[in-house]
């Protein structure tokens, strides 16, 4: 078996663990999202669903390469490493390229974002599905409007009106009828667009985050992975033994002890 060092494999294995343990946030976010959206109105039931699909689709593929780089390094096997250096590589390249996407994109989503909700104007001519969308808005988020009170010209819902409790906090504006000249009820003083780009901007910076997190850690994965794969390689390399030839291996001749003996004498 290849002999991989044992800090490396450490290292390594921690990596995963991190790894994982991200994918498994995403998972939980995307959990949560889940969650927060079905208990506060369930509207744009579709675009939430592809969303939270990509979220899960994005946290389970994290878990398994994971896995399969702990696998690899575990058993000191060159094909799960190979597997997994080539998800690294593919990851970092598909990340960076989505968290450049969105970063450059990012500032023009905001006339797009304006544009889609000023086809619901006027409000009191939008269908029942808009209305009821914009209503569950206007409760949670406490405004009127996607731009103005107006958006709702004659027909100013319930879900804009204020209680006392908030007219004392400053969050009101007060209406009067036009006939009497007298006060007729008193509604949310901010619309609700500025509202929504805000928490459209907040994703965008919690998509770019995840992107460009899960790119470096792909970039470090890609970095350990090699290593490793390099160490399998040449450690199995079988070792060259140079000989010596017999001419130099020879025990030196072995000479007898001289010693002083008299000469023999006749």
């Amino acid at each position: 078996m290849a002999q991989v060092n044992s800090c490396l494999k450490r290292i390594f294995t921690i990596f995963n663990i991190l790894f994982a343990i991200t994918g498994g946030l995403i998972i939980l976010f995307g959990l949560v999202s889940h969650f927060y959206s079905s208990i506060n109105g369930g509207e744009n039931l579709a675009e939430r669903t592809y969303a939270l699909v990509f979220i899960y689709i994005v946290g389970a593929i994290t878990m398994v390469v994971a896995i399969l780089g702990a696998h690899g390094a575990h058993k000191e096997s060159r094909g799960c490493m190979i597997a997994f250096l080539v998800c690294m590589v593919v990851g970092t390249l598909l990340m960076l390229r989505a968290g450049l996407f969105v970063s450059i994109n990012g500032p023009e989503a905001e006339g797009s974002l304006k544009d889609l909700y000023d086809k619901f104007v006027p409000l009191d001519n939008a269908s029942d599905e808009v209305k009821e969308m914009t209503n569950n808005f206007q409760t949670k988020w406490q405004c009127c409007g996607y731009f103005s009170y107006k958006d709702w010209r004659d027909s100013i819902p319930d879900s804009c009106v204020c209680s006392p409790v908030e007219v004392e906090e400053g969050m009101c504006q007060t209406l009067y009828s036009r006939d009497l000249f007298l006060m007729s009820k008193a509604i949310y003083s901010k619309p609700c667009f500025p509202i929504l780009f805000h928490y459209f901007v907040l994703a965008i910076d919690v998509m770019m985050g995840i992107m460009f997190t899960l790119a470096g850690l792909a970039l470090l994965g890609t970095i350990l992975s090699s290593i490793i794969i390099h160490q399998m390689r040449y450690s199995t390399t079988s070792t060259v033994v140079l000989k010596v030839p017999a001419v130099f291996t020879t025990s030196p001749p072995k000479y007898e002890e001289l010693q002083n003996v008299p000469p023999p004498y006749c």
